[in-house]
């Protein structure tokens, strides 16, 4: 018997604009919904201002549950679409 933790797989991406890289990414994690972690900010400069554009791509780290199965075949096969296997266990 294996026990297989999944979670959905969710991305959100948004993008600001400020002059302070520092402050930008920190509106950024402001403005990350609950259960959403801030996997990566790319900023771009705007030519002849001190103004940069970031883009914040989120994940969704919340959601998770569990499946059961004799193998890992049988386990992989239970992922949803839309879903990834984060760890394999057994009890």
């Amino acid at each position: 018997m294996l026990i297989g933790l999944i979670r959905p797989i969710e991305t959100h991406a948004i993008t600001l604009k400020g002059e302070e890289l520092a402050d930008v990414r920190a509106q950024l994690v402001a403005q990350a919904p609950e259960g959403w972690e801030l996997v990566s900010a790319v900023p771009t400069m705007t030519n002849g201002t001190p103004v940069r554009s970031v883009e914040g791509k989120f994940e969704r780290r919340d959601g998770t549950r569990e499946i059961e199965a004799e193998d890992m075949t049988a386990l992989e096969a239970q992922v949803p679409a839309g879903w990834q296997m984060l760890t394999v266990r057994r009890p």
